[in-house]
């Protein structure tokens, strides 16, 4: 597509209040142009509450400001002109200068190929790919490798996985039930997609927030519309609170849009103004408005006659379950034990025939519209004064009006405010999510918070310049990838000279690679891949793998895991794994893998003793240790040097060390009734590797 342009002007008091002055022309043209639900839509007498007022402080906070277009760094040592290779590099080498900083050496080829196969892809490189790459001697051989990746569709397993931390996907809704959702599954798929084709990201934004409002007719942009339902949910079984649901759902809603797509704590200010940053409560439930109308809705796929039938089995138990979930509820207010109840409600809901398959999304109900109050201390049974539609007003000019409350697509507006160019927020924050899951650190270190209380951007010019290069650029996630991959930045080899580690022990500011380690999903599933037992089979319903007993157990309904029948599933790649709220399999939990009760800014990486416990004693470890003992004897024959060779090459890389060909051919040198024993335990020793668990 067409490059899209925007022009950025210097940031001034004048052009912020230019600034302001557009934002409430998008406002004003809302107020004439969008259409209207019709008349009769549900009405609220309660006094409106007051439009909130800002300091100048707090309107000034560098993340509200619009976006600078910043000069290119230019420099006059030809050593530095040679190194500069694009601006991303011209910003950081400009950075590092202003530190007394040099830039570390290129890495060499192998540790490249390595670090970009798993960044692009979360797998890792095969010995062919290695192969090609040092065989390619070609100007190009780096650039092809790039977009060979990203344009294989392992990129959109791996980097649709980033976006569904920051959203917080579960196939299940937590709290006490923690209920399956059982076609909750799309939307994964749907990100992956997105990501795999490079959907514009202000498109991808606009379809999740209100796709069912923007395309009705569309599957895709109706599964994008799930987005809204990934929130936890609270069922009870007898004494269902509805206000109090409903409230706990438009909360998720609001949330998700600050910390996710605004990248601020918006959700500070809902029980009262926030204490550091400019939302004032007002601004939060003004937030909520939008989603006022909102109703979850679950669109059947299967034909009529298929459907009558599931009707005909469902309703009378149904009818039973709702009967015994009355009797619960009189027995609870009676102070009467229920266990018994809940068993019967439990079998009752057991024998439910299987859900058909449906579309996991939402629908705007206009007649069943929640009016929107301030909440005091976020207590939904004393609701205060009333609020319509409107953005957070510190983005906005002084006394900017809220939207009229019968807009029929009101989040279609919401979304189309977020991705506006002039947005200060939404850019900057998806191309620091974009640089911090390359470089193991945004250039805002606290990605879902750049406020008063998030980290400052070590360099707020490079933010800014790429911000705006993301937007000229059609949102483009692939062409930013381009653009930070292909720099001298990205290809530094990570081992520090004594200046780096004494002024840049963290690589803050890169000069050189930030040496990381691998996460859950990428060690999981890179142990499959080089044992040779990868299912590449993509997308479906989330997998069930074998769990302990014990484990089962602990659930609230044991009966509802039940491993795929088929054993190849088990070897998919953990995207596709099942993820439930309240469990975590323990290898994954291990290895820091979030909880998906938030959003997750970013992996936490920590170094404790169950991970080694789990690496050496662990099913997986233990599983795929054989079968990467089979394949070293299958494919390097019975040549144990050769065995050593293969398995550094598919483990960590590259060749083994003198004093690593050493150990290993000593260990591996038994009597011929224990070799096969020996080759597992090597095996198992390679996954052990720092080699093999971290990049450089």
């Amino acid at each position: 597509m067409a490059p899209r342009t925007v022009e950025v002007a210097p940031r001034t008091i004048e052009y912020d209040r230019m600034r302001r002055t557009s934002a409430l022309v998008v406002f004003s043209l809302l107020l004439v142009l969008a259409p209207r639900v019709p008349a009769g839509s549900a009405t609220d007498s309660a006094k409106l509450a007051p439009l909130g007022k800002y300091t100048e402080a707090e309107r000034r906070h560098w993340s509200f400001l619009p976006r600078r277009n910043p000069v290119v760094p230019a420099f006059t040592q030809a050593a530095d002109q040679a190194w500069t290779k694009n601006p991303v590099d011209a910003f950081v080498l400009a950075r590092m200068r202003k530190e007394t900083l040099g830039h570390a050496p290129r890495a060499d080829r192998r540790t490249l190929l390595r670090r970009v196969t798993f960044d692009l892809t979360g797998l890792p490189p095969t010995p062919a790919e290695i192969a090609s790459f040092l065989n390619d001697q070609s100007p190009q051989a780096w650039e092809k490798v790039v977009e060979r990746l990203l344009a294989s569709p392992h990129y959109g397993e791996h980097w649709g996985k980033h976006w569904l931390d920051v959203v917080r996907f579960a196939e299940t809704e937590g709290y006490e039930y923690d209920n399956f959702r059982p076609d909750a599954w799309r939307y994964r798929d749907y990100v992956i997609r997105a990501f795999n084709n490079d959907k514009p990201f202000d498109r991808f934004v606009q379809e999740q927030i209100a796709g069912d409002e923007i395309a009705p007719a569309e599957e895709e942009t109706l599964i994008a519309a799930g987005f809204n339902r990934l929130g936890p949910v609270r069922r009870n079984a007898g004494n269902q609170l509805v206000a109090s649901s409903r409230n706990e759902q438009l909360t998720e809603m609001t949330n998700i849009v600050g910390a996710g797509i605004l990248g601020v704590t918006l959700g500070c200010a809902r029980c009262h103004d926030h204490k550091f940053d400019g939302f004032r409560q007002s601004d939060y439930y003004r937030v909520q408005a939008f989603f006022a109308a909102l109703q979850p809705n679950d669109l059947i796929l299967a034909p009529e006659a298929e459907q009558k039938a599931w009707t005909a089995k469902a309703t009378p138990l149904q009818v039973e379950v709702g009967k015994l979930q009355k009797e619960i509820a009189a027995a609870t207010k009676a102070g009467m034990p229920t266990a018994d109840l809940m068993a019967k409600l439990d079998e009752a809901q057991d024998r439910l025939p299987a859900p058909l398959p449906s579309l996991f999304t939402v629908k705007d109900d206009p007649a069943n519209k929640a009016p929107i109050h301030l909440l005091p201390r976020g207590d939904y049974e004393h609701p205060g004064d009333r609020v319509g539609m409107r953005v957070p007003g510190v983005l906005l000019p002084p006394d900017a009006p809220e939207l009229p409350d019968d807009l029929a697509k009101p989040r279609e507006a919401l979304a189309q405010w977020l991705t506006d160019p002039r947005n200060p927020l939404t850019a900057r924050v998806m191309v620091n999510r974009i640089w911090a899951n390359h470089f193991g650190r945004g250039i805002v270190a606290t990605p879902n918070d750049f406020g008063r209380m998030g980290e400052q951007p070590v360099d707020p010019d490079l933010l800014d310049y790429l911000a705006n290069r993301f937007v000229q650029e059609g949102w483009s996630v692939k062409q930013m990838q381009r653009l930070i991959l292909l720099s001298n930045t990205y290809q530094q080899a990570s081992l520090p000279g004594p200046a780096g580690m004494e002024k840049d022990p963290d690589a803050r500011y890169l000069s050189r690679f930030p040496r990381q380690r691998l996460d859950a999903e990428q060690i999981r599933d890179a142990m499959i891949a080089v044992a040779g037992r990868l299912n590449e089979k993509q997308g479906g319903p989330g997998v069930m793998v074998p769990i302990e007993k014990d484990l089962a157990q602990a659930m609230y309904k044991p009966s509802q895991w039940v491993p795929a029948k088929d054993s190849a599933e088990f070897n998919r790649r953990s995207v596709y794994l099942l993820y439930k709220r309240n469990f975590e399999l323990p290898f994954m939990q291990a290895f820091d893998a979030p909880d998906m009760a938030g959003s997750c800014p970013r992996r936490e990486s920590s170094t404790h003793a169950p991970q080694a416990l789990e690496l050496l004693n662990g099913d997986l470890a233990n599983g795929m240790a054989k079968a990467l003992a089979a394949r070293l004897a299958a494919e390097a024959g019975p040549d144990h040097r050769k065995q050593i060779l293969l398995a550094y090459e598919l483990v960590a890389g590259r060749a083994p060390r003198p004093a690593e060909m050493q150990m290993a051919m000593r260990f591996l040198s038994v009597d011929a009734t224990a070799e096969g024993k020996a080759r597992e335990q090597f095996a198992l020793a390679m996954f052990n590797l720092n080699s093999f668990l971290y990049v450089n």
